[in-house]
């Protein structure tokens, strides 16, 4: 119900997608804006998809405006007229992928707008205070049957006469209530606002005076008992770092003492020696999730958070404070607070909670709102003969989840008139005229069935019946929203044509200019007036943190080739004596070998080792095995280099060094404890690429050592590249978007020689207003 923790689409379809097709039966009956081939184009469909999506803009209205969106939209609609022809609309693929959408776009029709605006507004409201409360929780089962239920209730009502009569609520909690933790804490919660309880439990708490208790409180989780011990504002949210030091409650006495010291000294050189804060934490903050950070967690509000650790940092003031050390079940910790921040407006967090209150427990009452206005306008009309008959079969079977059944058959045709149904054939309820039997319940019922040992076989059933009668009202509300509503209706043919656009396009523009590589190379040597480069230069930029690291970068980058320590390989080991490589060594190999083929960046230096008393020469002939082996395996002789050990070793297994030529590799170097110390960047520098570089682009070949904005940086310039055409590998992305677009203005060339386009010129004029 309650947790605390310490932090550790849609299809984007845009305009195109906001435009629907319309089959020719509906287009008839109402005057059209414009007719391809034979098929005419809703006239008020159109206007529906205009205003929608230009109603804001300053020029709607004006006849450029409305005949600009009736070109997008007149193409939109040849496409999608191409693809009903084609049958996309008929495979299985799509109506499975459109009912999806339909499932997700009809939810917020499936709602009493009105209930909901008024618990995001009561939400915000409870808001602005927090509650310390205590419980007691008897559990019971959200299902649970009336005998079990009312023997609950009793039991709440004794309890909370015996608190209301002057015993102490902590002491009853610790004994009777089932909530795990009342044992320890004596049913204390803490201060919680709203949208962290389940919703009964909230109202009930904030209806509370403080030092009274509540009368009995059903939630899912059972019965309980609310003492509310204090009422303050809300504190807002708190943003804070931290530097965390791992000590939990059952590691070693040695190890916890040790962690204690360890946060201790670091309080001493944060507030003592006054050592950068952001240094310390990467060094040796334990929560690896915020280290990289600076220790910076989410903001968080009351009831978020490690109570010891939230009543710490929110009684800091200033921005920048550091707490001292403070002990929380994950270790020690040190906060420094970030910033405050009051309880936002209802404007920002409106949005926010009404998606928490769709998924909150506070759902269930705007649940039975929907249903009971949609019992009245469909017209839900019961049968209460059939509804006693289907409860009269009630067995054990349900009850055990072993219920079967078996529909009768149809009864044959006499040619006299038929009798009122009865048995399983009777009308149950219906719902706008519409019939579901008893057999249509029974059928759900074997589908629905759970086993529920121990409840009554009537109980079991009524739960089903209410249940049959929710989805079946849900589902008929459903199979009707696009008769009641415009906006849903539209809706869902937005994403009907955006799925059929989408897999069209695919065929016809975006795969076809990818993989038609001889047509965009054509395309791109037509165009190749478009393809060009400016000046540019080719050479190399440092970007460092301090003088002293772009000095570390310089003198490492002139190497050409840089030792990677994150690759750990295994030594290569040998039968004693010898330079015969054993089996595991080979198989320690072959992994190398794959790394090597992977990267043709990395090469290997390979240091041979001998011991004391070994043959003259043996170090250098096992590195020369080891190179042997990998040359073998395809590794070029040129990325393998052998040394031998100078002295006597206590072990005989070669050392294996990886390096690389890339510049990645001294980049991970450099940034192990930040990773942004250093930026190693070569290529050729088009203008704006690189600022510093732009501003050195006259001088011509040379280094150069600049600082800017904060960063020391080193620019290698080795040579101006003049102006020039572009290869089609080096514009391969502009090419491509270019062809696709060509693709396109063809493909609908075509389409409009297939299907002319006649346009109802009054029926524009009517859409220009000013």
């Amino acid at each position: 119900m309650h947790k605390r923790i310490l932090y550790a689409g849609t299809a984007a379809v845009g305009l195109l997608a906001a435009c629907q097709a319309t089959k020719p039966t509906t287009a008839s009956k109402q005057p059209v804006i414009e007719t391809l081939g034979t098929t005419p184009v809703p006239a008020g469909e159109f206007a529906y998809v205009y205003r929608k999506n230009n109603g804001t803009a300053p020029e709607y209205g004006t006849r450029p405006s409305v005949q600009e969106y009736l070109d997008l939209y007149t193409n939109f609609k040849l496409k999608v007229l191409e693809a009903e022809q084609r049958g996309l609309d008929t495979t299985q693929a799509f109506k499975r992928e459109l009912d999806g959408y339909k499932q997700q776009l009809a939810q917020p029709y499936l709602t009493e707008k009105s209930v909901t605006d008024q618990l995001v507004l009561e939400a915000y409201e409870r808001m602005g205070k927090e509650i310390n409360a205590s419980h007691i929780l008897l559990r019971l089962a959200p299902d649970a049957e009336p005998k079990d239920t009312l023997a609950a209730y009793q039991k709440i009502v004794a309890l909370r006469q015996r608190v209301s009569g002057g015993e102490n609520f902590e002491q009853v909690a610790r004994e009777v209530s089932e909530d795990p933790s009342a044992r320890e804490n004596g049913g204390k919660l803490g201060y919680f606002t709203a949208m962290q309880m389940v919703y009964p439990f909230e109202s009930a708490a904030f209806k509370t005076p403080v030092g009274q208790v509540s009368q009995p409180v059903r939630t899912r989780f059972g019965y309980h008992l609310i003492k509310v011990n204090d009422i303050r504002p809300a504190q807002g949210e708190i943003k804070v770092a931290h530097l965390m030091i791992r000590s939990t409650p059952g590691m070693p006495k040695a190890d916890s003492v040790t962690a204690k010291k360890k946060i201790d000294e670091l309080y001493s050189r944060l507030t003592q020696r006054k050592e950068p804060w952001e240094k310390l934490v990467a060094q040796f903050s334990e929560d690896a999730g915020s280290a990289a950070n600076g220790g910076e967690l989410p903001p968080f509000g009351t009831g978020r958070m490690i109570p010891s650790f939230e009543e710490v940092a929110f009684k800091m003031s200033t921005p920048g404070e550091l707490s001292k050390p403070v002990q929380t079940p994950y270790g020690w910790h040190i906060i420094k607070l970030i910033e405050k921040q009051p309880v936002p407006t209802f404007e920002a967090m409106e949005p926010s909670l009404k998606s928490k209150v769709a998924k909150d427990s506070r759902s269930e009452l705007n649940k039975a709102a929907f249903l009971k206005r949609v019992r009245q306008e469909n017209q839900f009309v019961e049968n209460q003969a059939a509804k006693d008959y289907v409860l009269g079969k009630a067995d054990t079977a349900l009850v055990n989840g072993r219920f079967k059944y078996t529909a009768p058959a149809a009864p044959a045709a006499t040619g006299k008139a038929s009798k009122k149904a009865e048995g399983d054939a009777q009308t149950l309820f219906s719902i706008k005229g519409k019939p579901y039997t008893a057999a249509d319940f029974f059928t759900y019922a074997q589908q629905n069935q759970r086993p529920r040992p121990g409840a009554e076989p009537r109980f079991v059933t009524q739960q089903l019946y209410d249940q049959y009668v929710e989805q079946s009202l849900t589902n008929y509300e459903r199979d009707n929203l696009e008769t009641k509503y415009e906006d849903y209706r539209m809706l869902v043919k937005e994403y009907r044509d955006g799925i059929l656009l989408f897999q069209l396009m695919d065929e016809k523009v975006w795969s076809k200019a990818i993989e038609d590589t001889v047509g965009l190379q054509k395309f791109f040597t037509e165009n190749q007036s478009k393809y060009q480069w400016d000046a540019r230069v080719q050479g190399t930029v440092i970007s460092a943190a301090s003088p002293e690291l772009l000095a570390k970068a310089k003198q490492q980058l002139a190497t050409g080739r840089y030792e990677l320590t994150r690759l750990t390989l295994q030594p290569a080991g040998y039968t004693p004596g010898t330079d015969k490589l054993l089996k595991g060594a080979k198989l320690n190999l072959d992994r190398l070998v794959s790394v090597l083929q992977a990267d043709t960046s990395l090469s290997v230096t390979l240091t041979g080792r001998a011991r004391k008393g070994e043959a003259a020469g043996l170090a250098r002939r096992r590195a020369a095995a080891v190179a042997t082996y990998l040359t073998e395996k395809g590794v070029a002789a040129g990325r393998i280099r052998q040394v031998a050990q100078a002295k006597p070793s206590t072990d005989i297994a070669t050392l294996q060094v990886m390096s690389s030529t890339s510049t990645s590799a001294l980049e991970e170097q450099l940034n192990a404890q930040n990773p942004l110390s250093v930026q190693i960047t070569q290529k050729a520098f088009a203008k704006g690429d690189n600022k510093v570089v732009d501003e050195l682009m006259g001088r011509g070949p040379g280094s150069y050592d600049v600082q800017k904005d904060g960063r020391f940086y080193s620019v290698m310039i080795d040579k101006v590249l003049p102006a020039g055409p572009k290869t089609l590998a080096e514009a391969r992305g502009q090419a491509t978007s270019d062809y696709q677009n060509y693709l396109e203005k063809e493909w609908i060339a075509q389409l409009k020689a297939k299907n002319p386009v006649q346009i109802n010129q009054a029926e524009v004029d009517k859409l220009v207003t000013k």
